[in-house]
């Protein structure tokens, strides 16, 4: 019995920043993605209406995005009448798959699974930091040169039964809920989309937002930006948090009422991290830059540096499985973009 005759291969193109493609996909994983795929040669496409990309457009079944791609939209879609896969080497698609191609049929994954774990690892460190109010020992330490008489630390510092809340459990809050395990700490959740049963099956307490804020020592948002979520953390909730809690965000600062956090941190009520803010940058003069009580980083909980491999590697594998046939073992569904980042 003879072998079927293979069809012919896919061709592909990336559609990204020229940046972005250099800083994530290494000559490794090009080599990878050409040995899958008839792969169109450099430079990448980073605006899709001249010339050169209706004709690299006009030929692909596939793209592999990443930050920077342009949206692709029913105009841009009409250069591409082959295209049936986007295979996304970041987190949301929001910003460039839109309606029609979901209305085409096109099939979408995202690595936003490999972007979970450096942000799940960033806010773990930060719980138990901030737990041990070690940023503020070492601010003082600093200032002192004495060591302080640990003998006299407050019962309120350290991590043993500290209670952590979790606003939602989208990838990442569930990450996080992974990582907190091997600590002796209590989780809350609040999630409308997750029942007792989906509680217990975490392993958490599932409570109701205002609960979460009066009841944790820290709250860690994990809530995409949606048009249901702006402002959801509001002055109410952050006034019930119990004095010296702490507020992380790595989610997005719009989910966060930036002025009542900004007043409850300069009161000296709660502490924050920070590694989003609404806008990013804030404005130099903002009160948070001197804010003793909060710590501001440059959004780099995601991905960064070699982390960056995670992301090219998935949408390898992810190639593989779409060239496959087996299809994708992280899609992206148009249903489930109302409770997606």
């Amino acid at each position: 019995m003879t072998e079927p005759t293979p069809g012919p291969r896919p061709r592909a193109a990336l559609a990204m920043s020229p940046d972005v493609a250099s800083a994530v996909l290494d000559d490794e994983s090009l080599a990878a993605l050409a040995a899958l795929c008839d792969l169109a040669p450099l430079p990448v496409l980073d605006d899709l209406t001249t010339a050169r990309a209706r004709t690299v457009l006009a030929g692909v079944d596939l793209l592999v995005t990443g930050w920077g791609c342009p949206p692709l939209d029913a105009d841009v879609l009409r250069s591409a009448p082959r295209l049936r896969a986007v295979v996304h080497t970041a987190g949301s698609v929001r910003g460039h798959v839109t309606d029609a191609c979901w209305d085409r049929g096109i099939e979408v994954s995202s690595a936003a699974a490999a972007n979970a774990l450096p942000v799940a690892e960033y806010t773990l460190a930060m719980i138990l930091l901030t737990g041990k109010r070690a940023l503020e020992s070492a601010r003082d330490y600093r200032a002192s040169r004495v060591r302080p008489d640990w003998l006299r630390t407050p019962r309120s510092v350290g991590n043993h039964r500290r209670t952590v809340g979790i606003l939602s459990a989208s990838l990442i809050g569930r990450r996080v809920i992974d990582l907190l395990r091997p600590h002796d700490v209590d989780v809350l959740l609040y999630d409308p989309y997750v029942d007792d049963a989906g509680a217990k099956e975490l392993g958490v307490e599932r409570v109701q937002l205002p609960e979460l804020f009066r009841h944790s020592d820290t709250v860690s948002v994990h809530t995409p930006l949606l048009p249901g979520t702006r402002g959801l953390v509001g002055r109410a909730l952050i006034d019930s948090m119990r004095p010296d809690a702490v507020l992380i965000n790595t989610a997005r600062g719009a989910v966060v009422d930036q002025d009542a956090l900004t007043d409850a941190a300069l009161a000296g009520r709660i502490r924050a991290v920070l590694d989003v803010t609404d806008p990013e940058v804030l404005p130099p003069a903002h009160p948070l830059w001197s804010c003793d009580n909060v710590l501001l980083t440059p959004h780099l909980a995601g991905s960064q540096g070699n982390e960056w491999r995670r992301l090219a590697d998935l949408a390898v594998a992810e190639t593989a499985r779409w060239v496959s046939g087996e299809g994708f073992l992280h899609p992206v569904r148009r249903e489930r973009l109302a409770f997606l980042a």
